[in-house]
Parts: C-alpha cells; sequence; structure tokens
C-alpha cells in the first residue's frame, strides 16, 4: 500500500494539484466509503472513523457529501 501511495503522491505532485485540494478529496473519499460500508449509519461511521457524530456531521456539510442514503426496494 505504501508503493502505491508513493505513486499517487507523485502523479499528484506531477500534475500540479494543490496540497488542500488532495486533502479534501481524499478526506471525500475515505469518508464516503466507510458511510457506505455502515450503510449510512452516521454513529457507526464516526465510531469507525474515530471521530465524534457532530464532527462526522460537520465533516459531511463541509465535504458536501450527502450522508444519508436511501433505503433499497
Amino acid at each position: 500500500m505504501k508503493e502505491a501511495l508513493e505513486a499517487l503522491v507523485a502523479e499528484m505532485v506531477d500534475k500540479g494539484i494543490r496540497f488542500d485540494e488532495a486533502r479534501m478529496e481524499f478526506e471525500r473519499r475515505f469518508i464516503k466509503r466507510v458511510l457506505d460500508r455502515s450503510r449510512g449509519n452516521r454513529s457507526l461511521a464516526a465510531e469507525a472513523l474515530g471521530m465524534h457524530r457532530n464532527t462526522l456531521s460537520r465533516k459531511l456539510e463541509e465535504l458536501e457529501i450527502d450522508g444519508h442514503r436511501r433505503a433499497r426496494r
């Protein structure tokens, strides 16, 4: 995994991606993945992420993530 991360970072630097953009995109994807695995349960997602549920809610707003999953039919 470390090698894949190094390659990704090198590619991003080569493409001129700014740190703040890279950080936000990482956070967005990481949080979305954890939310998917918790089936949209914010309490479970916050616990898996190691943060308080209120902090997760603020992050979802900041990163413009819709944390509510629709029920499947």
